[in-house]
């Protein structure tokens, strides 16, 4: 029997068993599956209605919202194909991205109305703009729930859809050129669902916040696995510490998915707190970018009782593919060498094939030292760049992903990134981690954050160089976190500057922009650093 997976059979089996279930919480709204799945009925009509047919793509830019979420499974039963959109982009980005994509429907949140409204002249193939938070019509543009109002909620008749047919459309960051068109099938995604939800330890016990926004790789994956499992959602529309931790706290939730960056400042509101409290619930939170130092890890853990569960994925990936929750032939191992294990992105989840291959396409040593490139082979692996053969050819080469992450494999098989292929430091022809340095300067009191980047140098072609947030103004000075870093780090990898600043570029899920903090250093008329 051949039965496709197709990805609109988890909402299904959430109404079947958890109808009466509260499934959506986005602030004063309360909507059990039931009731999201009356709106989603409404919304594949209102598709319907304006003639989405198979394989069309239907566009949201929109935070974490209760509209975003009943976008997915709404233009699923139509045959559509979600393409979500970064919601801090530029509006040259997004003319490309909806061009490029060809869409034809654009749902936007009201809060980011403005970012349309000077690029309609420049849409090729959006025939319709949908509001959501709009109360009325305007500018020729529908509000969203009044369009919604005029849908009968009864059971639409889907689209046959097959699991190979592309469920979606999504746009890497593209931090050099135009971004890249990633297409996922149902079965990429669903089988990716299955995977995560085993690994994650996703059960109907679980409230999760919707912390990572939607469009976001780690972000993206979550609307299907927990729905699958009847979870309570919480929508986090923006990364605010405060109302986050407030929103863990009211809702009791138990899990929830983030950058480091995003986590630290969790960590830093909780301090400021006049009475911190402990949470009657279980709490785990799912971390993906780049990787933590260990002193991380421990204070997650120690301060503030929370599960730290290190993962790794990309866009390309549909995204997770390892996790380095330990496994039961680490039990018994003392706490700061749990840490490290935990800070690692770990091995292979069911399903995935993970190699690193060095310059000669040879496994490297596991060693947990030697460095090459690491491969993902996966049925979670996208079908290709839309429109884009030649980026999918050198991506995708006999039969392995190839992410550009430079990683090492320790003798259990953790794999641990040691930098972006692109971020790796060559000074003098030693490699330098980047990951590494800041892992150092993070162990200092004063350092709230860090980011190092490559800068040119007259002898050495390029060397290392720190961004630096410090807790407090005058916290620490620059040799005195040289100095520090001379103490615990190898003499060529110690920074050779240091820049401190009051914030670092972020996305929107709160990765940090090294490309941003490199430019200046190399586009400056002082070409070398001495």
């Amino acid at each position: 029997m051949h039965v496709p997976l197709i990805l609109t059979d988890f909402l299904d089996r959430a109404v079947k068993l958890y109808g009466k279930k509260t499934a959506v919480i986005d602030g004063d709204r309360r909507l059990t599956y039931e009731e999201v799945n009356n709106r989603v009925q409404q919304l594949s009509r209102g598709l319907f209605d304006l003639s989405i047919k198979k394989g069309e793509k239907v566009a949201y830019l929109a935070p974490n919202t209760l509209e975003m979420y009943e976008g997915f499974y709404g233009v699923f039963q139509t045959g559509g194909v979600m393409t979500s959109l970064n919601t801090r982009l530029r509006p040259e980005d997004y003319i490309f991205i909806l061009n490029h994509s060809e869409s034809q429907v654009l749902f936007v949140d009201y809060s980011l109305y403005e970012q349309v409204k000077v690029i309609k002249d420049h849409l090729e193939t959006v025939k319709t703009i949908i509001v959501h938070g709009m109360d009325e019509d305007s500018n020729g543009d529908i509000s969203y729930e009044k369009w919604l109002a005029g849908f009968s909620s009864s059971a639409v008749e889907r689209v046959p859809l097959e699991e190979t047919d592309i469920a979606s459309l999504l746009y890497t960051s593209g931090t050099t050129g135009n971004p890249k068109g990633v297409m996922l099938t149902h079965r990429s995604n669903y089988l990716h669902a299955l995977t995560t939800m085993h690994h994650l330890r996703v059960s109907d016990q679980d409230t999760l916040l919707h912390v990572l926004p939607m469009f976001h790789v780690n972000g993206w994956g979550s609307p299907f696995y927990y729905t699958a499992n009847g979870v309570t959602q919480v929508m986090q529309r923006k990364i605010e510490p405060a109302s986050m931790l407030e929103n863990i706290r009211r809702e009791k939730v138990t899990v929830a998915h983030m950058a480091p960056t995003v986590l630290n400042m969790l960590i830093e509101e909780y301090a400021l707190m006049k009475e911190p409290y402990k949470l009657s619930q279980d709490m785990r939170v799912v971390i993906a970018g780049s990787a933590p130092p260990p002193a991380f890890v421990k204070r997650i853990e120690e301060d503030l009782g929370w599960e730290f569960v290190q993962v790794y994925g990309m866009t390309e990936t549909s995204p997770l593919v390892s996790t380095s929750i330990p496994l039961s032939e680490q039990n018994g191992i003392d706490s700061e060498s749990l840490h490290r294990l935990k800070a690692k992105q770990g091995y292979q989840m069911i399903g995935t094939d993970l190699r690193v291959f060095d310059e000669n396409g040879e496994d490297v040593p596991r060693d947990g030292k030697t460095a090459g490139e690491l491969a993902v082979r996966s049925n979670n692996v996208m079908e290709g760049y839309w429109k884009n053969l030649e980026a999918t050819r050198a991506t995708i080469r006999e039969g392995y992903l190839y992410t550009g992450d430079m990683a090492n494999v320790d003798a259990d098989g953790y794999v641990e990134i040691v930098d972006r292929k692109k971020d790796v430091i060559i000074s003098g022809g030693e490699n330098i981690s980047s990951i590494e340095v800041e892992g150092c300067l993070y162990d200092h009191p004063a350092v709230l954050e860090a980011a190092v980047v490559s800068v040119p140098h007259e002898k050495w072609g390029e060397v290392p160089h720190a961004i630096v947030v410090l807790r407090e103004k005058d916290g620490a000075t620059e040799e005195e976190l040289m100095e520090f870093a001379r103490t615990h780090l190898a003499r060529f990898k110690v920074p050779k500057g240091i820049t401190f600043t009051e914030e670092l570029p972020k996305t929107a899920s709160g990765k940090i922009q090294k490309v941003q903090l490199r430019k200046p250093f190399w586009e400056g008329k002082d070409r070398f650093i001495n």
